[in-house]
Order: structure tokens, then C-alpha cells, then sequence
């Protein structure tokens, strides 16, 4: 994202101060770190060299296999000839495969959409349009079909710098953006939000249905509902809505889901940046905001639309950072933001149905030091009346996990009344514990992680994978963590307990710890099959398929410091191949890899390709700042009166077959 300072512009990464901050959490809960290294300082196996040390500690015996054990090994469930790594100005896929671009920002979704004009955009226009920075995407079957359906994306945030031309200037090596202006703000909330869309596969290639009943955009404008234990509150009340109940827009949508009943799933992630100004002097509010990080002041919205604007509306930050469920077979239905879910910085929305019949969600705070948390509701799944499953997500109990160093794990309920969540700590009611949700884990002594993002639950094994993106900010050498500041992030795997995804224990293990394995300090634990190809630092996105297969996206590889793109990777989880990872698309330079999504008949991947261009000053291949007028990667379109365009790419298998087999 940018950074804005008096007219002066700053690239940074792509996310919000999440990703380079040093973390919002106060306390002095032991870190995931510390119990990695307390429970495997007790293990008989760890002897041997201080290298082979760090490198057991993280990881299953299965990975500690000799390099010629490891060789001979069998039983991956991917057959796929691996991409090569690297950097360039284009996006790569497994040898057989075709990826072609199914939807580019700025492509029309309805009959009457323009065409895209990137010169002269306008609010309205982009409205009728794909948005901007596609991430989460999800697939609802129209009669069950895995050749005709409704695509779900979710449109995170905007790249100001790669969007307009004419605003950026590079004078003795500054760069500089010029202030917004209103019109560049509205387009920038247009582009914000969602897209609803039907797409069909035709001839062996997929394409957009634009004139499909219920195609739709969501931005941050749209109205939608306050739902829940939080709903009317006084602290979601506003000028605008005295009820406590309407709320305009939904903002920063990172990953997301889709539930067993079809509806979609918008998690609101990083929504701290879009608030500037300050609270009014002693305001109520003012430790909840400090411990979100609100105001960042990413964005300028509040010169323009007061309720981005702390002085004069200082409840409006309560009334993001929720979990929205959309109808997607009503394009005039009121999205509802459902305040069970908790509200903190949601990466992802995956979720399963227990056995007995319980949805669960598991939803990851994506902040240095915070938290894995899941939500189980009141009610059961009915799979044979839809709508008496439309409101199951307004009752429930949401849990935050505690990981013990002996490898088992607990998840904690962060019930009003129970425990230190009393009027002692001002909590008030259940709506102050979701309202606060962090601060609810902390006093609930939850295992501060490094930066949980998507997290999947495998309806065979019933496993769940924990992507955590990294945390440089660790200042403890570990047996566990050998790095005193984890660059690359892991995978923990948690089995619930008797394969119950509605279970409050379970035990814990390490998968792979990222990064170049070849480099000994750097600890990282793949299979000795991985190849130099293979390895990827910064998990973040995860799939896992209808063979139960695990596929990972990454977000942060950067030509300088591991001379990689970001990509999608197979990893396998089980058998002799446990451990081992294999690149199978990556994406061009400066971009992100999100929303891995195979259809349920496996011959369908789609990817979203975020923030392509974004960056260049750390590639050779471009040594200097990248802008509309000076890009990169003019990725997908190639052309110079083009943009660079994030883009939906739809993965297919040449002649047919099953993706990655």
C-alpha cells in the first residue's frame, strides 16, 4: 500500500502496516516461538549437531528422512513437471496446462458496463466494471455444475500509483503522488468491495455470462446490515445511523469463503488504514483503537466522506472489520455484516461442516502477535431447506486458540461473563467482547502467532492448516525458530480432536518451516525432495482440493531477496512425501499470489494475480520505482496505452483431466 505524507508517497508492501509494523499486541502471552522451543527442548530425538537441531525441531520425523531415503520416497499426489522459479515480466504455468485471463480490472460484468478507459475513469464507470486487486475467490455451482457458475472475488484495496495516470512525479530520486481530489477517491471506493458474476465453460475455456440474472458489485458504498450480538450497540452508532444497524460499504476484503448453503463470504481484514483525524478528547474508544492501529491514514478518504473522519464520526471504525455474508441469488439482497464472527483484522473465512452438523468457520488476524481464532454455531446445517440456514451465523461461540508446548492445544471461548471477560475489564456485554475481540484474547492468554492468515480444514483427515505469513519482529533465538526474525513464515497443522472440527482440544505439529532450505542458517524444514524450484517463503493463501490435496499461495517473495516470484505451490501432507512442495504457477514481478479456488471437478484452478508492477527497485531486470507511466509489467494486456491490470486467471489442463495429476 502507499503511505501518505503531505503529498508525498512512500511504496510499500502490499498490504497495510501489518506486514512492516511491529504489532499492536500488548501483552506478554508466550509466542508461538516460545512453546515451539519449550516442547521440543524435551524431545529425546533432538541430538546431534545445533543444525540438525533447529532443523528437527520444527518439523514431523517424517522430514528428517536421509537425502537418499528421500530420493527413493514415493507417494506424492502430484505428477505435475515444476515451473521453473524466477523473476520476468509474465506469469508461468506447469508444463500441459493453459492459464488464460478470465477477468482483468476495469472488464465490463453487465450488458451496459463501458469499456474500460483508463484515462478517463470515472466512479460510475468502475462500479459497472471488475474492481481493482482481486484477492479471495470462490466458485457456487449453478446446478451442481462445475462448468456453469457464480464466481465470488473479493477486491481488496487500490494501488493509487498504478491506477491514474498523470499523479506520480520523480524528482532527485523522490517519488511523489499527488493529493486526492474527490473524483479519484470515489472511483477508488468503486473499486473497492466485490464482484458477483456468472461465468460457463464453452469449447474448453471459461467465459463471462454478462448478462446473468444475478451478476453484481459491492463496493464501499453498497448499505448493508448490522447482524448479531453487536448489532445496535451504542458503540456502532453514528450520525448517519442512529439504529446502529446500517452501515454503508464493505472495506479491505482479503480472503474469504463460501458457505454449504451458497452464499458468500467477505472477510474484512485491514480496514485501520482507511481512518484519519483524531477522537475527541477522553473518548471510550481510544485503547480499542490503539490496539487495532486506528488511524493509519493509508488513504484520504476522510477529506471527502466524513465518516472516514475520527473528529467527526469516532464510532465509525467499530463498523468494519466483520465477517459479511452475501445472497448471491439475490442481486437486490442487503449484504449482512455478522458480529458473532468477531471483529479483528479477518483473513479468510474458510469453513466445514462438523459431524454433527455444526458449521464452523476458522478465521486467522493477519497482525504480527495476534491470533487463530474459529467460530461454531448454534445452530445446525440443514441441507435440504436453504433458508433456514440464511441466519445461522448470528448465533454461535467464537473460540481463540492456545497452543501448549506439550503439542496439544485448546480452543478458548470468548463468552461474555466467563472467565476475565466481566464488567471488572469492562466488558459489558457480549457486543463488547466482539467489539473488542483482540483485547478479549489477550486477557484470555491466546498464543500470539506470526501473522495468521487463510487457514483450511481438510473434511477427510479433519486437519487444519494454519498459513502464518512471518514475523521479523521475533527478537528470540530458538531451537525451533533458529532466525531471529522469521522472514519466511510456517504451516501448522492441527488435528482436531477426534477429527471433530467443532471440538475445543486438539494437538499441533509443524509442517514445513519456509525459505531456501539449501541455506543452513535459514532452518527451513521441506522434504529433501523439495526442489530449489520447489521452496517458497510467506504462505498465505491455501486451498485444499476435493482429493484433499493442499495447495498454497505466497505473498512476499521479492526478486532481491529470494530471486522468486510469488507463486502457487502442491505440498504434500501425508506418506513418504510429507513436506515436499512444488511450484506450479507464478505469477509476474511485483505481484501477489491469492485466491487459489479448483472447481469441485478438478479441472479448474482459478488465481487471482494482485498488484502486478507493484515494486521494480529490487529487480535488475527494472532497478527503479514503478508507476502508471513507467511500469514494470504491463501484465496481462501488454500494451502501452494499458495499464498494469489485476487479473482472475482460470488454470486448465490441456486435453482435459484433473489439475496437478
Amino acid at each position: 500500500m502507499n503511505e501518505h505524507v503531505a503529498g508525498r508517497t512512500v511504496f510499500r508492501t502490499s498490504k497495510l502496516e501489518e506486514a512492516d509494523g511491529d504489532g499492536l499486541n500488548p501483552t506478554n502471552n508466550r509466542t508461538m516461538g516460545e512453546i515451539i522451543a519449550a516442547r521440543f527442548s524435551r524431545r529425546d530425538f533432538l541430538r546431534g549437531s545445533m543444525a540438525a537441531t533447529a532443523i528437527a525441531a520444527t518439523v514431523s520425523p517424517m522430514a528428517l528422512m536421509s537425502a537418499e531415503e528421500a530420493k527413493a520416497a514415493t507417494g506424492s499426489k502430484f505428477t505435475f513437471t515444476e515451473v521453473e522459479a524466477g523473476v520476468d515480466e509474465t506469469h508461468h504455468v506447469a508444463e500441459g496446462y493453459d492459464a488464460d485471463v478470465l477477468l482483468r480490472w476495469g472488464d465490463g460484468l453487465f450488458p451496459d458496463s463501458p469499456e474500460f478507459d483508463p484515462t478517463n475513469q470515472t466512479p460510475e464507470s468502475q462500479a459497472r466494471q471488475f474492481g481493482y486487486n482481486n484477492d479471495y475467490v470462490g466458485y457456487i455451482p449453478i446446478d451442481g455444475s462445475s462448468e456453469h457458475g457464480m464466481l465470488v472475488v473479493n477486491h481488496e484495496y487500490t494501488n493509487e500509483h498504478l491506477m491514474f495516470p498523470g499523479i506520480v512525479t520523480v524528482k532527485d530520486g523522490e517519488v511523489e503522488i499527488a493529493p486526492a481530489d474527490q473524483k479519484r477517491v470515489d472511483i477508488e471506493m468503486a473499486a473497492h468491495g466485490g464482484t458477483i458474476v456468472e461465468i460457463r465453460k464453452e469449447g474448453g475455456k471459461w467465459q463471462v455470462v454478462r448478462d446473468g440474472a444475478n451478476n453484481r458489485r459491492i463496493t464501499a458504498n453498497t448499505e448493508m446490515e448490522l447482524r448479531g450480538p453487536a448489532a445496535a450497540h451504542e458503540r456502532l452508532k453514528t450520525t448517519a445511523d442512529p439504529s446502529g444497524t446500517k452501515v454503508l460499504g464493505t472495506i479491505n476484503n482479503c480472503a474469504g469463503g463460501v458457505t454449504p448453503w451458497g452464499t458468500y463470504i467477505m472477510a474484512e481484514e485491514n480496514f485501520h488504514g482507511y481512518f484519519l483525524g483524531e477522537l475527541p478528547e477522553g473518548h471510550r474508544e481510544a485503547q480499542n483503537y490503539e490496539r487495532y492501529g486506528v488511524p493509519d491514514g493509508s488513504y484520504e478518504w476522510g477529506r471527502f466522506h466524513d465518516r472516514f473522519d475520527l473528529s467527526k464520526e469516532p464510532n465509525e471504525p467499530n463498523r468494519f472489520g466483520w465477517i459479511v455474508e452475501v445472497d448471491v441469488e439475490d442481486p437486490n439482497s442487503v449484504p449482512k455484516k455478522r458480529t458473532a464472527l468477531g471483529r479483528f483484522k479477518h483473513e479468510g473465512a474458510d469453513n466445514i461442516v462438523s459431524r454433527d452438523g455444526h458449521v464452523v468457520f476458522y478465521l486467522g488476524d493477519d497482525e504480527r502477535f495476534d491470533y487463530v481464532y474459529k467460530f461454531v454455531t448454534a445452530g445446525t446445517y440443514n441441507p435440504d431447506d436453504r433458508a433456514a440456514n440464511m441466519d445461522l451465523l448470528d448465533e454461535g461461540t467464537l473460540y481463540v486458540a492456545k497452543f501448549e508446548e506439550d503439542g496439544t492445544m485448546e480452543w478458548l471461548p470468548l463468552t461474555f461473563g466467563e472467565g476475565p471477560l466481566t464488567a471488572e475489564n469492562g466488558f459489558e456485554s457480549q457486543a463488547d467482547v466482539l467489539i473488542e475481540t483482540r483485547r478479549a484474547a489477550d486477557l484470555l492468554e491466546a498464543t500470539p502467532m506470526d501473522r495468521p492468515e487463510d487457514i483450511g480444514p481438510d473434511g477427510e483427515t479433519g486437519r487444519v492448516y494454519v498459513m502464518l505469513t512471518n514475523n521479523t519482529k521475533r527478537t528470540e533465538a530458538n531451537a525451533a525458530n533458529p532466525r531471529v526474525d522469521n522472514a519466511f513464515g510456517h504451516i501448522v497443522e492441527i488435528a482436531e480432536e477426534g477429527g471433530d472440527f467443532a471440538a475445543t482440544k486438539g494437538t499441533w505439529e509443524i509442517l514445513v518451516k519456509c525459505g531456501d532450505p539449501s541455506i543452513a542458517e535459514v532452518g527451513a524444514t521441506f522434504s529433501t525432495e523439495t526442489t530449489k524450484n520447489g521452496w517458497f517463503g510467506m504462505p498465505d493463501n491455501c486451498a485444499i482440493d476435493a482429493d484433499g490435496r493442499l495447495w498454497v499461495s505466497t505473498d512476499g517473495n521479492s526478486p532481491k531477496a529470494t530471486g522468486r516470484t510469488d507463486g502457487l505451490f502442491a505440498v504434500d501432507t501425508e506418506g513418504d512425501a510429507r513436506g515436499t512442495s512444488k511450484l506450479f504457477f507464478r505469477v509476474p514481478v511485483g505481484a501477489e499470489m491469492c485466491g487459489p479456488l479448483p472447481t469441485p471437478d478438478l479441472a479448474t484452478f482459478f488465481v487471482a494475480v494482485q498488484h502486478p508492477a507493484d515494486g521494480g527497485e529490487d529487480w535488475e531486470g527494472f532497478g527503479r520505482p514503478s508507476y502508471y507511466e513507467d511500469l514494470s509489467t504491463r501484465w496481462p494486456d501488454f500494451r502501452d496505452d494499458m495499464p498494469v491490470r489485476p487479473s482472475v486467471v482460470a488454470i486448465t489442463k490441456q486435453g482435459g483431466g484433473k489439475i496437478g495429476a
